[in-house]
């Protein structure tokens, strides 16, 4: 089941295709044919950022000023004091906006605010309100916040902060004053802030009333959950994956949803008849057989991406590696044409098809946290700025918000990406059952050394000596060139008596000793 979003800016086509599985959904963002960012979402694993909850506090670690709290999501969450108390900082960075100073509280409260201590404000099974601002990954539980807010598709409304504020990324100033104007003049209950989206520059003022009274609603609605509610439960889910899909086609002024399944192709046609006069997108039902991510080519490019290494059109590659604190890319010129006569102009090249490759993959697997970026060497000062300025570049299409470091003489560059879900590996993997995520086995000479080294064992702690040796066929075929004599000779130095047997149902790394007399294991 497929939805395919095509427009073009420019000469640019543009296209959003949705894949709908009984267990996922599948986002893929198609720029001229190539794809751009990728969103698997797992039903089993539902998003959780944004969602609103009842929360029970469980623990109180004084010191590092931290909570956990149940909010019956699995693992318990986790809060800080910074997010409990109001932080104007955090509001800016957090929604990429500036906010009204006017209408702002001091600085210096803030700064008294910074000094409160946890148990003041938080005791052990305490009834709390909270947000997720990140997803639960692996062992760790979801990021919490106190300071709640809830997105519409113009404004962003702060039931808890008097904050008013306009997004950076409306450029245009005479769009930005009507804005704060409009807000400013809204009537709203005191101690309530409001946020205009980039969105809401092309929204009229009765269309940002509308929002902000049907905010005011939802906020209503969770304040009476609340009080019905006694235990840990979700008050507010964000918005599906259909739902922010149709309106990104609205918004960045696609041409058309196709839909191949005639269900989610009427839920489609309702969710956009609410904004049939805004932008003519065509809603129409796919009917053609050919798997829509096989015609475009998604899943290979899937592949491609779950892939550790990755080559690029000039012949050199990149590498992904995680380790626990951090993701690292390493730079090659593998199989490249470096130019004798300028060596260094064809390793910017290189470097430069990297940077380009690395923002896309950086999206496409999602990989948040901090990153380390190992570039080829680069001996001119200019040739390192021209590679650091084009990364730049390339990470302000990001979505996910990161912030960039500077080049070390080692050719090192150190950034973060903001995390708000799984990476794609974490989503469709799991963690091997044989080297438990290590990614190696041990050799068969390894496993040889052991064999041999718990023979002797056998023989003379266990006093086994008629003794049969089961392993894996791949091994045998290994242990026949020399082992088996040097083995059948240790038997017999011991006066006793080994044979050989196979069994493909075993690991690689896996062998059993079995006594001949009672046909029993022999546990070593």
């Amino acid at each position: 089941m497929c939805f395919l979003f095509v427009a073009r800016k420019g000469n640019e086509m543009q296209e959003i295709l949705l894949n709908i599985e009984s267990k996922e959904i599948r986002y893929a963002l198609l720029k001229n044919g190539e794809l751009r960012d990728l969103i698997i979402e797992r039903k089993k694993e539902r998003q959780l950022t944004g969602n609103i909850y009842r929360g029970c506090v469980r623990n109180i670690l004084h010191n590092i000023q931290s909570a956990f709290i149940d909010i019956n999501e699995g693992e318990n969450g986790f809060i800080h004091i910074s997010d409990i108390i109001e932080n104007t900082k955090k509001f800016e960075q957090l929604f990429d906006l500036d906010f009204d100073r006017e209408n702002s509280p001091k600085q210096e409260t803030e700064k008294d605010n910074l000094k409160v201590d946890i148990e003041q404000v938080m005791k052990p099974d305490q009834s709390v309100l909270v947000q997720v601002v990140k997803e639960p990954i692996g062992s760790k539980g979801a990021r919490l916040t106190s300071n709640i807010s809830i997105a519409g598709r113009y404004l962003v409304l702060l039931p808890n902060s008097s904050h008013r504020g306009v997004s950076r990324k409306i450029e245009d100033r005479t769009a930005r004053e009507r804005l704060k104007k409009l807000i400013r003049a809204f009537e709203m209950p005191q101690d309530m802030g409001l946020i205009c989206r980039t969105a809401s520059a092309s929204a009229t003022q009765d269309m940002l009333i509308s929002e902000a009274h049907d905010l005011l609603q939802n906020w209503q609605s969770i304040m009476e959950k609340f009080t019905q509610s006694s235990e840990p439960t979700l008050l507010y889910a964000e918005s599906d994956l259909i739902k922010k899909a149709i309106l990104t086609a609205i918004d960045k002024k696609y041409d058309r949803v196709l839909v191949d399944d005639y269900e989610t192709y009427q839920i489609c046609k309702n969710l956009y008849s609410r904004y049939t006069s805004e932008h003519p997108l065509r809603v129409e039902y796919y009917r053609d057989k050919v798997p829509m991510y096989e015609r475009f080519n998604v899943e290979k490019e899937i592949e491609k991406t779950l892939r550790r290494k990755i080559w690029l059109p000039s012949g050199g590659y990149l590498y992904f590696d995680r380790t626990e604190a951090m993701y690292t890319i390493d730079v090659n010129s593998g199989r490249s044409n470096t130019s004798k006569t300028d060596v260094e102009e064809s390793l910017v090249r290189i470097n430069l098809e990297a940077v380009e490759e690395i923002s896309k993959q950086l999206r496409l697997r999602n990989i948040g946290g901090l990153i380390i970026c190992d570039f080829i060497d680069m001996r001119m000062r200019k040739n390192q700025r021209r590679v650091l300025d084009r990364l730049k570049d390339c990470m302000k299409d990001d979505p996910a918000k990161c912030t960039i470091l500077g080049m070390s003489e080692f050719g090192l560059v150190e950034m973060t990406r903001q995390r708000n879900r799984g990476s794609l590996m974490q989503t469709i993997f799991c963690p091997c059952p044989y080297c438990h995520g290590g990614g190696m086995i041990k050799s068969h000479e390894s496993i040889s050394i052991e064999i041999e080294r718990l023979l002797k064992k056998v023989i003379a702690c266990h006093e086994q000596y008629s003794i049969k040796l089961i392993v894996h066929p791949e091994l045998d075929k290994y242990l026949n060139i020399i082992d088996k004599i040097h083995f059948l000779k240790i038997a017999k130095d011991f006066n006793a008596k080994l044979s050989f047997e196979v069994d493909d149902r075993l690991h690689l790394n896996e062998f059993h000793f079995f006594s001949c007399g009672n046909q029993k294991r022999i546990e070593v």
